[in-house]
């Protein structure tokens, strides 16, 4: 069971890791509609593919995006199943806390 719970919390780490760049975060809202080749992305963003290589590897550790080979170009679409592993972990916090109005340092006096 430990050996399971490293593995989740390992994704959420990457996956909130992967979330912090805008860049990478740019390409995720370009992949909601549709499937897109790396070129195409890199024209959207106005990137060099080699930029853009970068963030994509990590999108893909994060198991956030996968890829599909077709002929010389790469496709990317977003691997929804992870982004349910990263909502079903924030949705922890709001199960389990409850949510108080933010308090000033004076309401403690």
């Amino acid at each position: 069971m430990a050996k399971a719970t490293e593995v989740s919390s390992n994704l959420v780490i990457v996956g909130f890791h992967a979330l912090s760049e805008p860049l990478r975060v740019q390409v995720l809202d370009l992949l909601r509609d549709r499937e897109l080749c790396v070129c195409d992305l890199c024209e959207a963003l106005s990137v060099t593919q080699s930029k853009l290589s970068f963030h994509l590897k990590t999108l893909k550790e994060a198991q956030l995006v996968k890829s599909r080979q077709e002929g010389r170009w790469i496709y990317y679409s977003l691997n929804l199943p992870q982004f349910v592993v990263l909502e079903q972990y924030l949705a922890e916090f709001r199960r389990f806390s409850p949510i108080l109005p933010a308090r000033s340092c004076r309401d403690s006096e």
